[in-house]
């Protein structure tokens, strides 16, 4: 039997969850669900894209939302099949994020007069690299399917619109020093204790709080691994400290990477940054979403954190998670959601998208 999308989407959570779809393996889930939304939904342009599934209503409604999930799940560590335990569906994804999966499901194919034309984009590859991201193809392959006046993300946010996301850049902060025996270190210059300052800096620095569209976003400068060290007897000629900073939205990377090399301003030492994603602003006071935020009665907050929000904000277009999911149970062994969080996501979707 094929996923019923019209019927209980805690049922519909269950039966994705029970369909094994580790990244790069999603081929069955997307059959099934492009199979679900051809012979169940009406008024939508379907289209498949390798292992994504589109599809969208042409309703000539005056906004555009879209609802985008990925559904890869990382590898499954005894977490399957689904079982519900009173209150509890446990499972792998049933938090990230094959709950919001169903969620977007069902009301694509139950909302039969929706407020708003509706774009649903389920996308491969999320959990691994970014080159392999089902929805970066997307926007590469089909970028006329990603125009939207807001983007809904499903990913776990504990039932809060979580706005916006989370920029975050890595450095290799390294020290040069001099080889030398350790029973003679003074002939030696120790690379490793020039880091002393820069872990100092670190441990001194006092986080950001700045205030967009009413929610809160905290930086934090950490150091993430230390590298160094030749022998038990060596005065070692280089060290390096990995250093992330998740900063607030309202800075490029560029802006990021100016602030760290301040921080860190004359030490001895060479800064090169190895990774880095901006931010999502959170757009909240535009229309669409300003909607968005009234019918989930206010509860918003910043997202910590980076997701594929960030894709759509460089576009231009406001996005926001919300899903039914506890991000502190994504990836677990012991991964889980609360079914009444189920339900409600899907009433107060339904409701946003309907009025």
């Amino acid at each position: 039997m094929g996923l019923d999308l019209r019927g209980d989407p805690i049922a519909l959570t269950a039966a994705l969850v029970d369909i094994p779809s580790e990244s790069r393996h999603e081929q069955r889930i997307a059959d099934e669900i492009e199979a679900a939304l051809r012979e169940q939904t009406t008024g939508f342009e379907i289209l498949r894209n390798g292992d994504a599934v589109l599809a969208r209503t042409n309703l000539g409604r005056p906004s555009r939302v879209l609802l985008a999930g990925h559904t890869d799940t990382v590898p499954a560590a005894g977490n399957l099949p689904s079982r519900l335990d009173g209150g509890e569906l446990h499972g792998l994804g049933t938090s990230d994020m094959k709950s919001g999966d169903a969620v977007f499901l069902h009301l694509a194919a139950t909302v039969a007069d929706p407020k708003h034309d509706i774009t649903l984009v389920m996308y491969d590859c999320e959990e691994i690299e970014a080159a392999a991201n089902g929805l970066g193809r997307i926007e590469r392959e089909l970028p006329d399917w990603l125009h939207a006046d807001v983007a809904i993300l499903g990913e776990p946010s504990g039932g809060f619109i979580e706005a916006g996301c989370q920029g975050t850049l890595r450095v290799v902060v390294t020290a040069a020093g001099t080889r030398a025996h350790s029973a003679r270190s003074w002939l030696g210059d120790n690379a490793i204790h020039k880091l002393g300052e820069v872990v100092a800096r670190l441990s001194a620095y006092q986080p950001r709080s700045v205030d967009i569209d009413g929610c809160t976003y905290r930086e934090g400068l950490s150091a993430v691994r230390i590298d160094g060290g030749v022998a038990g007897n060596v005065i070692p000629d280089a060290a390096s400290v990995t250093v992330n900073f998740r900063f607030a939205p309202d800075r490029s990377v560029e802006q990021a990477l100016d602030h760290v090399q301040g921080v860190l301003d004359g030490l001895d030492v060479q800064i090169e940054m190895t990774d880095s994603a901006a931010g999502a602003l959170p757009g909240l006071a535009k229309p669409a979403a300003a909607a968005l935020v009234d019918a989930a009665g206010g509860q918003v907050r910043a997202k910590y954190g980076w997701t594929d929000v960030a894709r759509f904000a460089a576009l231009g277009i406001p996005a926001v998670n919300y899903g039914p999911g506890d991000p502190n149970f994504a990836h677990r062994t012991d991964e889980r959601v609360e079914v009444a969080a189920i339900t409600a996501a899907s009433d107060m979707l339904r409701r946003y998208l309907t009025r």
